[in-house]
């Protein structure tokens, strides 16, 4: 005997529960299913962002940005310590415990708004009068239909061809967040975000870390001054980043992994590690949905394909997050399943690519939204560009860190914001205003002209504003 719902969402993370939580709130007779398993073998709802992406890598950052600032910056405050040492066990117990409470967070807000969880994995059976069938596979099988489904299935590690994920000495996003031993020579596969922030944990904790990338520019995707600016950053932190190289033949032993590669001065070097993490990126998750059970249609790359308001080809599906086109973010997943939910209601879900902050939690910070300068060249776009250095900035100083700056892009006529970009302290926090600013279409005087608290690293926005018409006040 089948269960009836409203609506069916296949996937827990931030796509899936924000999607299930606000069709909930909108009245609909929701159920949720998802498979992730916690270590003793129960639901934790969440994702990849919660389970092995956002969350957990954010505290194993923060961990050890802790240990670095007792190691080499607490002198400089008068602080003095003797024989620092990092407990791997405990700092990655306490990530386990940060995790765990992101998921029962999860089943609480379910439980909170009618959500009926099933633990499992969800897949379509067949096409029936007013819905869709779906089976749940785990523990105990389950039948749901759904008038409306939403699909939010995520995404997995990409492998590198020929070499397997092994989790012991080739590691994905999961593996690099569970070892149990500070490795004393790492080697990362990709400069993204997940090879940066990897490797920057692992690095203040000790271990020698190169970082291979085929790319020939750094950070390609970034504003080009802002990139060279982390670049700097990184270089003097000990991180090496090797550029425009291609990756050979990739052996890995019982306690090595052997790597051949071509630099990009094309001579042959070798590399011997402990680890290697691959971060090439991800591919969508449609393996085992059963989409040709009801005729679904996928890309040639194995996402979703659906149209500017997550409507997939079939009437009652749809599909957000990393299983469908666009950027494989977490807050871009919560606002198509907003945006979805909504829809569902009759009402006019709103998600603007545009103004989509991108965020690299590196020390130092990188965050983004909007457009880059070479962007704006490269489409004929007049503009005008204002910078403000954070080594200018008082709470900077304070802080005792100084390094990067904020950027900003306006049209050369109306003065419209095109792109903030900004690398150095808080920049995550920093890049919400420019959003907001970017989202009401202002223009950098207004924000040059709002009273920002003194003193505050946000006044380093203010001053970058102030410089698209060069006339900045603390520099």
């Amino acid at each position: 005997m089948s269960q009836a719902f409203d609506v069916v969402v296949i996937g827990a993370g931030p796509g899936g529960y924000i999607a299930a939580i606000r069709a909930a709130q909108l009245g609909f007779k929701v159920a949720c299913i998802d498979e992730w398993k916690n270590a003793a073998g129960g639901p934790a709802p969440g994702g990849t962002c919660t389970n092995v992406g956002c969350i957990p890598s954010k505290a194993l950052l923060q961990s050890s940005e802790h240990f670095e600032h007792a190691n080499k910056h607490f002198a400089d405050h008068g602080i003095s310590v003797k024989d620092v040492k990092m407990d791997v066990a405990k700092m990655v117990a306490r990530k386990d415990e940060v995790v765990k409470q992101n998921n029962d967070g999860i089943l609480y807000l379910f439980k909170k708004n009618k959500v009926t969880f099933f633990h499992g994995r969800g897949s379509f059976g067949k096409a029936v009068d007013g819905g869709y069938e779906i089976k749940v596979s785990g523990a105990k099988e389950e039948t749901l239909t759904g008038k409306q489904v939403v699909v939010a299935t995520g995404s997995s590690a990409r492998q590198l061809p020929g070499v397997e994920f092994d989790e012991v000495n080739v590691l994905s996003n999961d593996g690099a967040l569970r070892l149990g031993a500070v490795p004393k020579k790492m080697a990362m596969i990709g400069s993204g975000v997940i090879g940066l922030e990897m490797g920057s944990v692992w690095r203040r904790l000790g271990t020698e870390v190169t970082i291979l990338e085929a790319m020939p520019a750094f950070l390609s995707a970034v504003d080009d001054q802002i990139a060279k600016e982390a670049k700097k950053a990184f270089d003097k932190q000990g991180l090496k980043v090797e550029l425009g190289v291609k990756v050979g033949e990739v052996k890995s032993t019982k306690t090595k992994v052997n790597i051949t590669y071509t630099d990009a001065k094309g001579a042959e070097q070798k590399l011997s590690v402990d680890k290697l993490i691959v971060s090439i990126g991800r591919v969508p998750n449609t393996t085992g949905l059963n989409a040709e059970a009801v005729g679904l249609q996928l890309d040639d790359r194995g996402a979703i394909v659906v149209d500017a308001d997550c409507k997939t080809n079939l009437p009652g599906v749809w599909a957000v997050g990393d299983v469908v086109r666009g950027p494989m973010l977490a807050h871009k997943a919560e606002e198509e399943g907003v945006a979805v939910a909504e829809r569902m209601a009759g009402q006019h879900g709103h998600v603007n690519f545009g103004t989509i902050p991108w965020v690299i939690y590196t020390s130092p910070e990188i965050a983004w939204v909007g457009r880059t300068e070479q962007q704006l060249k490269a489409d004929g776009v007049k503009y005008k560009a204002g910078t403000f250095p954070f080594m200018a900035n008082g709470r900077a100083r304070a802080l005792g860190d100084t390094t990067g700056m904020v950027k900003f892009l306006a049209d050369a006529e109306t003065d419209e914001i095109l792109g903030v970009h900004i690398v150095g302290p808080m920049a995550s926090e920093l890049i919400s205003e420019a959003v907001v600013a970017m989202e009401f279409r202002a223009s950098s005087e207004d924000i040059a002209r709002i009273c920002h608290a003194h003193p505050s690293l946000s006044e380093a926005t203010k001053e970058a504003a102030l410089a698209v018409d060069k006339r900045t006040l603390n520099f």
